[in-house]
């Protein structure tokens, strides 16, 4: 009986390392998984898969962030009422012009805040605007985004993650710099 009690007790233990080894063996290969660009989380910090979404642009047509990987891409929310926004505009515009070949300028305009439509398109009209536009037109981006400054632009890499975030108007340099350090 004693010899019955002892080689239970031998194949518990057994099967409780058998257990423990085996977890901590996927465990690992989940962290080497993460640190070797696979499975990144979709979230809105840095490091985070910037979240697809799909809106009209001003022309109707539908626009997916995810039209664009492959390409680097500024994802900037702005409104036509937002002083910032009109400083930034112009700078979003000549880098546009310098680099739309290889990078996206796409702007999303925060349209359920707008007084009516065409004040977004004499707004654009305005600077000269020639990047994608699409609009938000009832805030669920901009929420699901969490945009509570105005402008806020996001520097997205060409495999779709979050490299930088900027709140408040950018400049050309600060555009140029940020892009130039990502792939």
């Amino acid at each position: 009986m004693r010899k019955n009690v002892i080689v239970v007790i031998a194949l518990l233990m057994l099967v409780g390392w058998g257990l423990y080894d085996f977890n901590s063996k996927n465990k690992q290969s989940d962290q080497s998984a993460n640190s070797m660009g696979h499975e990144i989380e979709t979230g809105l910090k840095k490091g985070n898969r910037a979240p697809n979404f799909e809106l009209l642009d001003m022309d109707g047509h539908p626009v997916k962030l995810s039209h664009y990987t492959g390409q680097k891409v500024i994802l900037n929310f702005w409104a036509t009422w937002c002083p910032p926004c009109r400083v930034e505009m112009p700078h979003m515009q000549r880098f546009y012009e310098d680099y739309g070949e290889e990078i996206v300028v796409l702007a999303v305009n925060l349209t359920n805040t707008e007084k009516k439509r065409s004040v977004v398109l004499a707004f654009i009209d305005e600077f000269g605007g020639t990047f994608p536009v699409v609009m938000d037109t009832k805030g669920e981006l901009s929420d699901r985004y969490k945009i509570f400054a105005y402008p806020t632009s996001y520097v997205i890499d060409s495999n779709g993650i979050i490299r930088e975030i900027f709140r408040g108007a950018i400049d050309y340099q600060t555009m140029k710099r940020a892009t130039s350090a990502i792939n």
